[in-house]
């Protein structure tokens, strides 16, 4: 008996898939299908985002943005990044079809998304350009730092820093604090 060849999604079927709770995406028709994340994911998720956010107050190079989302660079493709940071004038369009261009990509890791954050996203997101991407994982208490060139990701344990074209100063994130216990 023959298996049934698999379904090669695009971007338009996966927006047509019912609102169940579950976050779907689809890059290069492979749809990642992930559950809500951990209270921790969600910890660590927001501390970075309050860094990150208070970074852009004082230096706009970008609008920061976050799940859920609708991203895409191609029929086959769409994405939602934990939290990202967007080019400032795609974002002032308020259309997700405009904002390609990522200044920054964070996904924090949960066991259910490892593989799709360190394989399948971290390939598209240097295929398109990604200037970073953060893999930040709270079992290990480091960041993985990948830009497009990258083959190997810088690993981060106790500092992360960014600093996006057009910005005076860097963000620095202490990582003891973005992993310290609840």
């Amino acid at each position: 008996m023959g298996m049934a060849a698999p379904v090669y999604y695009t971007a338009d079927m996966v927006r047509a898939l019912p609102d169940d709770g579950g976050r779907y995406e689809t890059v290069h028709g492979e749809l990642l299908v992930t559950p809500a994340p951990r209270p921790l994911h969600q910890i660590v998720l927001e501390r970075v985002r309050g860094a990150v956010w208070s970074y852009l107050q004082h230096h706009p190079v970008g609008m920061m943005l976050s799940a859920p989302a609708d991203l895409s660079w191609g029929p086959d493709v769409l994405v939602q990044p934990d939290l990202f940071v967007v080019d400032i004038e795609e974002a002032r369009s308020l259309e997700w079809a405009r904002m390609r261009t990522l200044l920054l990509a964070v996904e924090v890791l949960s066991p259910s998304t490892a593989r799709y954050d360190r394989f399948t996203k971290r390939r598209l997101y240097q295929e398109v350009g990604v200037a970073r991407y953060w893999i930040v994982d709270p079992a290990a208490r480091s960041v993985e730092v990948w830009t497009p060139e990258d083959t190997f990701p810088a690993t981060e344990e106790s500092r992360l820093m960014w600093h996006p074209d057009g910005a005076a100063q860097p963000l620095v994130l202490d990582l003891a604090e973005v992993f310290k216990p609840v």
